[in-house]
């Protein structure tokens, strides 16, 4: 299920993976949200409310992609967060992995906080 995130100049493509959450996402497209931006991520909100899973985690890996439940919201991981303790990336809190950024993910180093931000089916 590829996925092509767009903001301003910026066009990511990206695959989700086969957990209930990335399949909640896949059926609400298209959508679009307001960039915000956390150290290197960007989340927005996005039409879907899904519960934490299992295997939630708040360790990612630089271009994965996760739902955080707490602000319903689609996030993007290319680098550390605030909530960092070394270079990798790290959730505020648990996310549900959704998918992952096919490709250069530090791309959307160029979303900036109130950009528009468009998810469709690639």
């Amino acid at each position: 299920m590829q996925i092509r995130i767009t903001a301003g100049e910026v066009s990511l493509l990206a695959e989700l993976n086969q957990s209930p959450t990335a399949q909640m996402i896949w059926e609400a497209l298209p959508f679009e949200g307001m960039a915000n931006t956390w150290g290197d991520e960007v989340y927005f909100e996005i039409p879907v409310e899904a519960d934490l899973e299992p295997d939630a985690r708040a360790e990612v890996e630089v271009g994965e992609l996760g739902y955080w439940p707490v602000g319903r919201a689609l996030c993007i991981f290319f680098g550390p967060t605030p909530a960092s303790t070394d270079d990798r990336p790290r959730a505020y809190s648990p996310v549900n992995i959704v998918g992952r950024v096919l490709g250069n993910a530090t791309a959307a180093r160029d979303i900036r906080d109130g950009m528009r931000v468009r998810v469709e089916r690639a």
